[in-house]
């Protein structure tokens, strides 16, 4: 029995995860168009690979990435592309992103895919078809899976797959793990051998039962014997990566740290299983599953084509009325949607259909009474209420020497709030100010370096401006004082010329017969 270790703080909320696992993983089929952005993962946009009017094919590329932090992003079906425009997406911003909008053609044809045997393919290779596979953490982070997997300063000994999946109503991971055992296995022993790991950890909640059986049955199939799967506490946030490391392996991932400086690295299990068909099928991640719960007759796990819209995914689960919002995510740290009519996208696991009756409006606000309850729960160690203090004062700077941005955000403070303050939104609103500030002083620092170089060029070119002036006067100088000396030295000339001459005649107009006198 691997002994297990643990983190502090953490709460237990309702799971509601029962309503969503009682039947199978669904296929969502084509919706009547999709709208992929080309911007569904950390760093730099994806570039457009397609024009308007064509015809794509399922699984071509859309998007190439651009910049070493980026990813692929693809077509999700075969259809015509009808659209490369700024539109709505999912996110709570409500604010347009470049997308490209696809009309399927209902055929669903696939382009050529190219298996890949990944024992002879060096990882420098592999690497480089997840990042043209589009495949990145769908764990909620969306960081690109291929960056994850180069090699550091240290070796990594040790492979953490995640499945614990602690948020509530989110069981997309579950079904996952209790439907597709294998192939996460596989993508796991794809992704030990890429960082030449020693040992691969599966931490799974104790509340699944039925996955951690299915993975269990998998690993004992698995060539690979250092494959190991762990049962781990249920509490929330023990799915956050550096919670799960902590309870799995007694690692405490320091503030400022990645966990690979300390040996260890973290994937999602649905991220393992996406990096299996990219490698071992030629399939780009075009799909993932996502738990539709909330507010509706039927709540299940649907494998969801990425850029279906949200009401259309809905409408699968049976809608239901007193619909008022809709969360992507958990109803932890998961956020509003601007509308229905946004699609899904790699960072979409749950879409929970919200009403009054589900969340009843929160209870106001009242004075912090310094119970020290979130001090309690806090899984990074911090001091929520200082934080709050400080950014509701808009005191920024003691903010961040009070570690605001070891905040993971997980809700677990504002969960036990006993005066019902939204803790996280206040912190959320500081580190969005501070970012705000940051990028307007890179901006003023950026205006001044350009206007000091300005200035310098304009002494510049004055200087050089002076010194071929004063360059010329000399010269203009040294030419007059040639033509003075030369003058001179013509008008010298001339006069003993003159006197030469009048010698010469004096000398010849002598007499012969003069004689000199004694």
């Amino acid at each position: 029995m691997r002994k297990l270790y643990h983190f502090n703080g953490g709460v237990h909320p309702p799971t509601h995860k029962e309503q969503s696992t009682q039947s199978p993983i669904v296929q969502a089929g084509l919706p009547s168009r999709l709208v992929v952005p080309l911007h569904q993962h950390a760093g730099n946009c994806a570039k457009p690979a397609v024009k308007v009017g064509d015809r794509v094919l399922k699984g071509q590329l859309f998007g190439m990435p651009e910049g070493s932090v980026s990813s692929a992003v693809h077509s999700p079906t075969s259809g015509t592309v009808t659209a490369i425009d700024m539109q709505v997406v999912a996110h709570p911003s409500g604010l347009p992103d470049l997308c490209i909008t696809l009309t399927p053609d209902g055929l669903d044809e696939w382009i050529p895919r190219v298996k890949t045997d990944y024992l002879t393919t060096t990882p420098e290779e592999l690497r480089k078809l997840l990042k043209l596979a589009g495949v990145v953490g769908l764990g909620g982070a969306v960081f690109p899976s291929d960056l994850k997997l180069r090699p550091g300063k240290k070796k990594v000994k040790t492979l953490v797959l995640n499945g614990a999946e602690c948020e509530p109503f989110i069981t997309c991971d579950d079904m996952l793990m209790r439907e597709r055992a294998d192939e996460i296995v596989q993508g796991a022993e794809m992704l030990r051998h890429m960082l030449d790991a020693d040992e691969v950890l599966i931490g799974i909640e104790d509340n699944k039962p039925e996955a951690i059986a299915a993975m269990q049955l998998a690993v004992s199939a698995s060539s690979y014997r250092k494959l190991e799967v762990v049962a781990v506490p249920t509490i929330y946030p023990g799915g956050g990566a550096k919670q799960l490391i902590r309870v799995l392996t007694g690692i405490e991932v320091a503030a400022g740290m990645r966990s690979t400086d300390l040996g260890v690295q973290c994937f999602n299990v649905a991220t393992a299983y996406s990096a299996h068909r990219a490698i071992a099928h030629g399939e780009p991640l075009i799909s993932r599953i996502i738990t539709v719960a909330g507010n509706v007759q039927h709540a299940q796990n649907f494998e969801a084509l990425i850029g279906t819209p949200v009401h259309e995914l809905v409408a699968l689960a049976g809608t239901k009325t007193g619909t008022t919002a809709y969360i992507m995510g958990g109803p932890m740290m998961g956020v509003q949607l601007p509308s229905d009519k946004v699609t899904v996208t790699k960072a979409t696991n749950c879409i929970i259909a919200s009403s009054p009756a589900l969340f009843p409006p929160p209870p106001p606000e009242l004075p912090c009474i310094r119970c020290t309850r979130c001090v309690e729960v806090c899984p990074a160690e911090l001091q929520p209420q200082d934080l709050y203090w400080f950014s509701k004062s808009r005191n920024f700077g003691k903010a961040q020497e009070f570690n605001l941005f070891d905040c993971i955000e997980c809700g677990a403070c504002s969960y036990v709030c006993p005066s019902n303050i939204p803790l996280v939104q206040y912190y959320r609103f500081a580190k969005s100010e501070i970012w705000a500030n940051e990028r307007e002083k890179d901006s003023a620092d950026i205006a001044r370096e350009r206007h000091e170089f300005h200035l310098l060029r304009i002494e510049r070119e004055k200087q050089e401006k002076a010194e071929k002036l004063a360059l010329k006067e000399k010269a203009a100088r040294a030419a007059k004082e040639a033509a003075t000396k030369s003058q001179a030295e013509g008008s010298n000339s001339d006069t003993t010329t003159i006197e030469a001459l009048r010698a010469q005649v004096r000398e010849i107009a002598r007499p012969e017969t003069e004689v000199p006198k004694e």
